[in-house]
Protein backbone atom coordinates (compact mmCIF):
# COMPACT_ATOMS: atom_id res chain seq x y z
CA UNK A 1 0.00 0.00 0.00
CA UNK A 2 1.38 2.95 -1.44
CA UNK A 3 1.33 5.43 2.02
CA UNK A 4 1.99 9.21 2.41
CA UNK A 5 5.27 8.35 3.89
CA UNK A 6 6.13 6.34 0.98
CA UNK A 7 5.38 9.42 -1.16
CA UNK A 8 7.34 11.97 1.37
CA UNK A 9 10.04 9.21 0.78
CA UNK A 10 10.19 8.92 -2.91
CA UNK A 11 9.80 12.63 -3.21
CA UNK A 12 13.34 13.21 -0.90
CA UNK A 13 15.36 10.52 -2.90
CA UNK A 14 14.21 12.26 -5.95
CA UNK A 15 15.22 15.65 -4.74
CA UNK A 16 18.76 13.99 -3.71
CA UNK A 17 19.27 12.28 -6.65
CA UNK A 18 18.98 15.23 -8.82
CA UNK A 19 21.34 17.28 -6.35
CA UNK A 20 23.96 14.96 -7.49
CA UNK A 21 23.49 14.45 -10.55
CA UNK A 22 22.81 18.09 -11.50
CA UNK A 23 24.84 20.01 -8.78
CA UNK A 24 23.75 23.42 -7.63
CA UNK A 25 24.91 26.92 -8.89
CA UNK A 26 26.04 29.36 -6.59
CA UNK A 27 26.50 32.72 -7.83
CA UNK A 28 29.56 34.39 -6.86
CA UNK A 29 31.20 37.77 -7.98
CA UNK A 30 34.72 39.14 -7.55
CA UNK A 31 36.19 42.38 -6.60
CA UNK A 32 38.84 44.24 -5.62
CA UNK A 33 40.11 47.08 -3.68
CA UNK A 34 43.57 48.56 -4.70
CA UNK A 35 44.31 45.17 -5.85
CA UNK A 36 43.84 43.27 -3.12
CA UNK A 37 41.21 40.75 -4.98
CA UNK A 38 38.29 38.59 -3.29
CA UNK A 39 35.73 36.05 -4.19
CA UNK A 40 32.17 37.59 -2.34
CA UNK A 41 29.21 34.93 -2.36
CA UNK A 42 25.28 35.83 -1.41
CA UNK A 43 24.75 33.42 1.75
CA UNK A 44 21.46 35.09 3.33
CA UNK A 45 19.98 31.62 2.07
CA UNK A 46 22.47 29.23 3.76
CA UNK A 47 23.48 27.15 0.66
CA UNK A 48 27.03 27.52 0.53
CA UNK A 49 29.00 25.09 3.06
CA UNK A 50 31.12 27.54 5.29
CA UNK A 51 33.45 24.33 7.08
CA UNK A 52 34.62 23.30 3.36
CA UNK A 53 38.25 24.50 3.85
CA UNK A 54 39.15 22.85 0.69
CA UNK A 55 36.51 24.09 -1.40
CA UNK A 56 37.31 27.62 -0.55
CA UNK A 57 41.20 27.38 -1.29
CA UNK A 58 40.07 25.68 -4.66
CA UNK A 59 38.30 28.90 -5.14
CA UNK A 60 41.43 31.01 -4.86
CA UNK A 61 43.44 29.13 -6.17
CA UNK A 62 45.18 31.11 -9.27
CA UNK A 63 45.60 28.30 -11.53
CA UNK A 64 42.70 25.99 -10.92
CA UNK A 65 40.37 27.96 -9.43
CA UNK A 66 38.99 32.03 -9.91
CA UNK A 67 41.78 33.27 -7.96
CA UNK A 68 41.50 35.75 -4.80
CA UNK A 69 43.58 36.77 -1.95
CA UNK A 70 40.11 34.96 -0.18
CA UNK A 71 36.35 34.54 0.19
CA UNK A 72 33.81 36.80 1.65
CA UNK A 73 30.65 35.35 2.66
CA UNK A 74 27.60 37.92 3.29
CA UNK A 75 24.59 36.26 5.55
CA UNK A 76 22.33 37.76 7.30
CA UNK A 77 22.25 39.38 11.02
CA UNK A 78 19.55 39.74 13.94
CA UNK A 79 20.73 43.59 14.19
CA UNK A 80 23.03 44.79 11.49
CA UNK A 81 22.33 45.09 8.33
CA UNK A 82 24.61 42.01 7.09
CA UNK A 83 27.41 39.89 8.58
CA UNK A 84 31.02 39.15 6.83
CA UNK A 85 32.78 36.37 7.30
CA UNK A 86 36.40 36.39 5.96
CA UNK A 87 38.14 32.98 4.88
CA UNK A 88 42.06 33.66 3.74
CA UNK A 89 43.05 31.76 0.93
CA UNK A 90 44.30 28.91 2.68
CA UNK A 91 40.83 28.19 3.32
CA UNK A 92 40.76 28.96 7.03
CA UNK A 93 38.20 31.34 8.76
CA UNK A 94 40.36 34.35 8.99
CA UNK A 95 40.56 37.75 11.53
CA UNK A 96 38.96 41.00 10.06
CA UNK A 97 40.63 42.32 6.08
CA UNK A 98 39.84 45.99 6.01
CA UNK A 99 40.17 45.66 1.94
CA UNK A 100 38.04 43.08 2.32
CA UNK A 101 35.12 45.10 4.20
CA UNK A 102 35.23 47.26 1.91
CA UNK A 103 34.68 45.48 -0.73
CA UNK A 104 31.80 43.42 0.96
CA UNK A 105 30.21 47.08 1.72
CA UNK A 106 30.38 47.71 -2.47
CA UNK A 107 29.06 43.92 -2.59
CA UNK A 108 26.34 44.82 -0.58
CA UNK A 109 25.31 47.76 -2.47
CA UNK A 110 25.28 45.69 -5.60
CA UNK A 111 22.46 43.28 -4.16
CA UNK A 112 20.33 46.61 -2.91
CA UNK A 113 21.03 44.89 0.62
CA UNK A 114 22.28 48.81 1.31
CA UNK A 115 22.13 52.40 -0.39
CA UNK A 116 24.80 54.93 1.20
CA UNK A 117 26.09 53.67 4.64
CA UNK A 118 26.13 51.04 6.29
CA UNK A 119 26.83 49.14 9.39
CA UNK A 120 27.56 45.67 9.29
CA UNK A 121 29.05 42.56 12.09
CA UNK A 122 32.40 41.04 11.35
CA UNK A 123 35.03 38.68 13.04
CA UNK A 124 36.08 41.94 15.51
CA UNK A 125 32.84 43.29 15.90
CA UNK A 126 30.97 46.17 14.42
CA UNK A 127 31.74 48.20 11.78
CA UNK A 128 29.97 51.38 9.65
CA UNK A 129 30.66 52.51 6.22
CA UNK A 130 29.94 55.30 3.80
CA UNK A 131 30.16 53.96 0.20
CA UNK A 132 30.01 57.34 -2.55
CA UNK A 133 30.42 56.01 -6.46
CA UNK A 134 33.56 53.23 -6.32
CA UNK A 135 34.79 54.97 -2.84
CA UNK A 136 34.28 53.18 0.07
CA UNK A 137 35.08 54.40 4.00
CA UNK A 138 35.19 52.32 6.70
CA UNK A 139 35.58 53.04 10.42
CA UNK A 140 38.11 50.54 11.74
CA UNK A 141 38.23 49.50 15.65
CA UNK A 142 40.02 51.38 17.86
CA UNK A 143 43.52 50.82 18.48
CA UNK A 144 44.44 51.13 22.16
CA UNK A 145 47.98 50.78 22.03
CA UNK A 146 51.08 50.71 19.53
CA UNK A 147 54.40 48.67 20.82
CA UNK A 148 57.54 50.63 18.99
CA UNK A 149 61.14 49.32 18.29
CA UNK A 150 63.94 50.47 17.21
CA UNK A 151 63.45 48.95 13.58
CA UNK A 152 59.65 48.35 13.69
CA UNK A 153 56.53 48.32 15.61
CA UNK A 154 53.64 45.86 16.40
CA UNK A 155 49.77 46.56 16.61
CA UNK A 156 46.22 44.82 15.83
CA UNK A 157 44.31 46.87 13.75
CA UNK A 158 41.46 43.94 13.47
CA UNK A 159 44.51 41.42 12.50
CA UNK A 160 47.57 41.43 14.03
CA UNK A 161 50.25 43.62 11.84
CA UNK A 162 54.39 43.74 12.73
CA UNK A 163 55.40 46.89 10.90
CA UNK A 164 59.07 46.87 9.45
CA UNK A 165 61.05 50.37 9.01
CA UNK A 166 63.02 50.01 6.13
CA UNK A 167 64.90 52.23 3.50
CA UNK A 168 63.66 50.82 0.33
CA UNK A 169 60.10 49.09 0.02
CA UNK A 170 61.71 47.81 -3.52
CA UNK A 171 64.98 46.56 -1.86
CA UNK A 172 63.28 44.07 0.14
CA UNK A 173 62.62 40.40 -0.62
CA UNK A 174 58.66 40.18 0.93
CA UNK A 175 58.08 36.68 0.15
CA UNK A 176 61.36 35.64 1.98
CA UNK A 177 61.82 38.25 4.81
CA UNK A 178 58.12 38.61 5.43
CA UNK A 179 57.61 34.52 6.08
CA UNK A 180 60.52 34.87 8.14
CA UNK A 181 59.40 36.89 10.40
CA UNK A 182 55.70 35.89 10.55
CA UNK A 183 56.11 32.69 11.77
CA UNK A 184 58.87 33.57 13.54
CA UNK A 185 59.02 32.30 17.39
CA UNK A 186 58.07 35.79 19.05
CA UNK A 187 54.44 35.58 17.34
CA UNK A 188 53.74 32.05 17.32
CA UNK A 189 51.80 29.17 15.68
CA UNK A 190 49.34 31.86 14.37
CA UNK A 191 51.85 33.85 13.26
CA UNK A 192 51.44 37.47 12.08
CA UNK A 193 50.92 40.03 8.93
CA UNK A 194 54.15 41.67 8.04
CA UNK A 195 54.56 45.16 6.65
CA UNK A 196 57.84 46.87 4.87
CA UNK A 197 56.95 50.35 5.21
CA UNK A 198 59.27 53.20 4.24
CA UNK A 199 58.13 56.92 4.69
CA UNK A 200 59.00 59.82 1.74
CA UNK A 201 59.88 62.90 1.11
CA UNK A 202 56.33 64.17 0.99
CA UNK A 203 55.13 62.58 4.15
CA UNK A 204 53.23 59.83 2.22
CA UNK A 205 53.76 56.16 2.99
CA UNK A 206 55.01 53.42 0.74
CA UNK A 207 54.39 49.84 1.92
CA UNK A 208 54.77 46.11 0.83
CA UNK A 209 53.01 43.69 2.39
CA UNK A 210 53.18 39.63 3.48
CA UNK A 211 49.88 38.35 4.61
CA UNK A 212 49.58 34.90 6.61
CA UNK A 213 46.88 33.16 5.03
CA UNK A 214 47.30 33.78 1.67
CA UNK A 215 51.45 32.87 2.75
CA UNK A 216 52.40 35.96 -0.18
CA UNK A 217 52.76 38.79 -1.04
CA UNK A 218 49.78 41.15 -1.78
CA UNK A 219 49.18 44.28 -3.78
CA UNK A 220 47.35 45.78 -0.91
CA UNK A 221 46.36 45.01 2.91
CA UNK A 222 43.76 47.15 4.43
CA UNK A 223 44.38 46.23 8.03
CA UNK A 224 48.12 46.62 7.18
CA UNK A 225 47.97 50.20 5.56
CA UNK A 226 45.99 51.39 8.50
CA UNK A 227 48.76 49.69 11.16
CA UNK A 228 51.38 51.70 9.11
CA UNK A 229 49.12 54.58 9.30
CA UNK A 230 49.40 54.40 12.61
CA UNK A 231 52.99 53.19 13.33
CA UNK A 232 54.81 56.05 11.45
CA UNK A 233 52.27 58.24 13.51
CA UNK A 234 53.78 56.62 16.72
CA UNK A 235 57.26 57.04 16.66
CA UNK A 236 56.71 60.71 15.22
CA UNK A 237 57.66 60.19 11.66
CA UNK A 238 54.80 61.90 10.41
CA UNK A 239 52.74 63.95 12.40
CA UNK A 240 49.03 64.86 10.73
CA UNK A 241 46.25 62.59 11.44
CA UNK A 242 45.44 61.78 7.64
CA UNK A 243 47.79 59.66 5.49
CA UNK A 244 48.38 58.86 2.40
CA UNK A 245 49.46 55.10 2.06
CA UNK A 246 50.56 53.82 -1.58
CA UNK A 247 50.92 50.05 -2.26
CA UNK A 248 51.38 48.15 -5.09
CA UNK A 249 47.95 47.96 -6.37
CA UNK A 250 47.15 51.70 -5.73
CA UNK A 251 46.67 54.82 -2.90
CA UNK A 252 44.31 54.08 0.27
CA UNK A 253 44.10 57.28 3.09
CA UNK A 254 43.80 56.16 6.65
CA UNK A 255 42.46 59.28 9.22
CA UNK A 256 42.51 59.13 12.89
CA UNK A 257 42.39 61.04 16.19
CA UNK A 258 44.95 60.21 19.02
CA UNK A 259 43.68 58.80 21.95
CA UNK A 260 45.85 58.05 24.96
CA UNK A 261 48.52 56.05 23.88
CA UNK A 262 45.93 54.73 21.14
CA UNK A 263 43.84 56.18 18.34
CA UNK A 264 40.49 56.28 18.14
CA UNK A 265 37.47 57.42 15.02
CA UNK A 266 39.99 55.42 12.42
CA UNK A 267 38.64 55.15 8.93
CA UNK A 268 40.39 53.35 6.12
CA UNK A 269 39.30 54.73 2.46
CA UNK A 270 39.41 53.82 -0.85
CA UNK A 271 38.41 52.43 -4.41
CA UNK A 272 36.31 49.20 -4.81
CA UNK A 273 35.77 47.42 -7.44
CA UNK A 274 33.26 44.59 -9.55
CA UNK A 275 35.99 42.81 -12.04
CA UNK A 276 33.53 39.79 -13.08
CA UNK A 277 30.90 37.53 -11.83
CA UNK A 278 30.15 33.68 -12.73
CA UNK A 279 28.97 30.67 -10.52
CA UNK A 280 30.79 27.88 -8.62
CA UNK A 281 29.12 24.70 -9.07
CA UNK A 282 28.15 22.87 -5.41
Amino acid sequence: MFTIFNFLLTSFLSMEIKRYIYPVNIPFFKFQGTGNDFVMIDNRKGEYPLQDQQRIAAICDRRFGVGADGVIVLQNHNTADFLMHYFNADGLLGSFCGNGGRCVVAFAKHLGIIDKQTNFAAFDGLHVATISGNIVSLSMGDVDHVQTYPTYAFLDTGSPHHVEFVKDTMDIDVLTQGAMIAHNDTYGDEGTNVNFVTVGKARQIEIRTFERGVENETLSCGTGVTAAALAVFSIGKVTNSKIEVHTLGGVLTVSFTPSGKGFSDIVLTGPTELVFSGTLEL
